[in-house]
């Protein structure tokens, strides 16, 4: 059989190598191919054709050329080289032959490797990629957000941004999740906030323009007691959302806080953010107003300067895409919209109680509340039980959904370990500052009072009696409290702090 190439080419390791380089690139070709015409997008597709078989091509190679390598010193062995490298004589009709095909094929496969490696990098950058890939592990996080208000925003937007030098970081990032993922290093739940995230600036405000917030928005609330009648009450107010152009002559609001004429910035002393003994105001003629918490022991000589932070926008919106609902509050809306018959006795009280149990796997959790809530039913109002077995069905396939939404056992992810900052009800939020516990020098007080951010024109209570005030009214707690809501936070009762 005549030989097309030199002797030394016809080895072991070479013809390996060869085989594997050829095998590689064909299937890269032919999924390629496959990837091009399909309809859906394939999460294994993608990291077969643009990451895994690509190594195996590259391995081919190098094989090929060790191979050549060892072979040539096998035949020299023994004796002293003058020369490291082979000679190739492109007068001899087969080195010609070898280093032309050589010289076509590395051309041809390093196109490939390049429009190869540029796939690689454009399906890291896929939602599917950074939500699919690590399966339970991002589930949450996914789950979350793709029934977020930010659904459309590739992960990228945020997490990544626009630049070389942030990509960079998040793949060094990535780098080190992919080790966590492999050998079960990762945290359950994924710790929050996300230290490396760049700054709003470069994320969030490329949509949304602080300065642009102003004038006041109504919000209507229902509410429902966890009492055999699943009482209902109501809440109309405006917020004010207000505060970030000045121009406009007041800069009263939530804004306030992003406003371009001053700079707000605190130190931190947990890894969430939840407590902050400390808070500086900067205004724009560089003058300072500093804040401490006169029931905190903190030091502001000596505190971990990572955890001073200048605020912007996700010191309040920390969950704009992965948001966990709580049961009471996901239960309100259910029962608003009919979704849950209101009539149902103590509807609300036994989906909260079923969901806020303690689950090993998803699949006990769903079996364990319709099991209990039909239970529930059958001992203590059968006739109803029997008269209304399709909206008891109805209701219990809406609390399944809201705890396959909301809750992840296995890794350990729910409303409790991602406290969401925006209003002070079910987490600190607010009141991380506005507690009228945050006191300068001067004595000005960092204020608690509810019509700072907000003002109550409306409320009904469980009776149906309905008070409106355009001016503002005091808040009435649904259930008698004899007016301990003036003394205590919403988070007293309604925050449960894992």
């Amino acid at each position: 059989m005549k030989q097309r190439f030199p002797h030394y080419v016809y080895n072991p390791v070479t013809l390996i190598g060869s085989a594997i380089a050829a095998l590689s690139f064909g299937l890269i070709i032919f999924l390629f191919v496959l990837d091009l015409f399909s309809s859906e997008e394939n999460t294994y597709m993608g990291i077969l054709t643009y990451i895994i078989i690509p190594s195996f091509l590259i391995v081919g190679l190098l094989l090929i050329a060790y191979g050549i390598i060892r072979e040539i010193k096998r035949e020299k062995q023994g004796k002293v080289r003058e020369r490291k490298l082979p000679v190739i004589d492109l007068n001899d009709p087969k080195k010609r032959a070898m280093f032309v095909t050589f010289s076509i094929g590395t051309i041809i496969l390093m196109l490939f490797s390049a429009f190869g490696s540029f796939k690689a990098y454009e399906y890291t950058e896929t939602d599917e990629f950074c939500g699919t890939v690590c399966h339970k592990v991002m589930e949450p996080e996914y789950t979350a957000y793709l029934d977020s208000p930010h659904s459309r925003v590739g992960c990228v937007g945020c997490h990544i941004g626009s630049g070389t030098n942030w990509y960079v970081k998040s793949k060094f990032s990535g780098a080190y999740q992919v080790y966590s993922v492999l050998f079960n290093k990762y945290s359950r739940p994924i710790p929050t906030p996300v230290h490396a995230l760049r700054p709003a600036e470069g994320t969030c405000e490329q949509c949304h323009t602080p300065s642009h917030f102003f004038n006041e928005k109504k919000v209507d609330y229902t509410y429902y007691l966890s009492d055999e009648q699943n009482s209902q009450s109501k809440l109309s107010m405006l917020v004010k959302i207000g505060g970030g152009k000045s121009e406009l002559g007041s800069i009263e609001g939530i804004h306030w806080h992003v406003n371009p004429d001053i700079e707000i910035s605190y130190v931190h002393t947990d890894e969430r953010r939840l407590e902050i003994p400390w808070v500086k105001v900067t205004s724009k003629d560089g003058k300072e107003i500093i804040f401490r918490d006169k029931n905190s022991k903190f030091d502001d000589k000596k505190f971990n300067q990572e955890n001073l932070r200048t605020m912007d926008c996700i010191d309040c919106h920390n969950r704009p895409s992965h948001i966990y609902h709580q049961p009471d509050k996901m239960m309100n809306e259910n029962l608003t919209i009919g979704l849950v018959d209101v009539t149902l006795p103590y509807i609300k009280s036994i989906a909260v109680e079923v969901l806020e149990e303690d689950y090993k796997t998803k699949q006990q959790a769903l079996e364990s509340i319709e099991q209990r809530i039909n239970d529930f039913y059958l001992s203590n109002y059968a006739d109803i039980y029997n008269s209304k077995k399709d909206a008891i069905k109805q209701s219990i396939e809406v609390v399944k959904k809201i705890y396959s939404r909301n809750y992840f056992p296995y890794m350990n992810a729910n409303w409790k370990h991602f406290p969401d900052n925006i209003a002070h009800t079910y987490t600190p939020g607010c009141f991380r500052c506005h507690d009228g516990n945050h006191v300068s020098d001067d004595g000005k007080v960092i204020s608690n009072d509810c019509n700072s951010c907000h003002t109550i024109i409306s409320q009904t209570d469980n009776s149906g009696n309905t008070r409106i005030d355009l001016n503002g009214l005091s808040f009435q707690h649904p259930i008698d409290l004899d007016k301990a809501e003036q003394l205590q936070l919403c988070t007293d009762c309604h925050w449960k702090k894992e």
